[in-house]
């Protein structure tokens, strides 16, 4: 199976992407900054990581350039902000991100984009044309 760590602040936004990865059968974890991710992603591999910018203690933009700056096995980034003028995307890409996505993002959407990066849970295309 699997598995995505997400990082948002927001606890609302955490339990919408991981009911919309649960529902399709990815396996979920979750970071309330970038700091706590970093320590996840040490101990932890991911399939993908979903990223806010706009965090405590360590923000979305250092916590991918901290990931992509080690010696270990790296997995695709989307990073999902509010932010959306063209040089927050390029400060995203510059960090390490694969994807940039502009919030509110529909629950397709964000299906078809992890889908694209790492492929289906491990279960079969749900929504997905053959």
């Amino acid at each position: 199976m699997k598995t995505i760590l997400i990082v948002d602040d927001a606890a609302t936004i955490r339990m919408y992407y991981r009911q919309t990865f649960e529902q399709a059968g990815y396996a979920v974890g979750e970071a309330v900054n970038g700091l706590e991710a970093l320590e996840k992603a040490l101990l932890t591999t991911y399939d993908l990581y979903v990223v806010d910018i706009n965090m405590p203690k360590l923000d979305g933009y250092a916590f991918l350039r901290e990931l992509r700056g080690r010696d270990m096995e790296q997995a695709p980034a989307i990073m999902i902000s509010t932010e959306a003028r063209g040089s927050d995307m390029v400060r995203a890409f510059e960090a390490g991100a694969n994807l940039y996505l502009v919030k509110p993002i529909k629950p397709d959407q964000l299906l078809l984009h992890t889908r694209l990066l790492i492929g289906s849970a491990g279960q079969e295309e749900m929504g997905v044309n053959r």
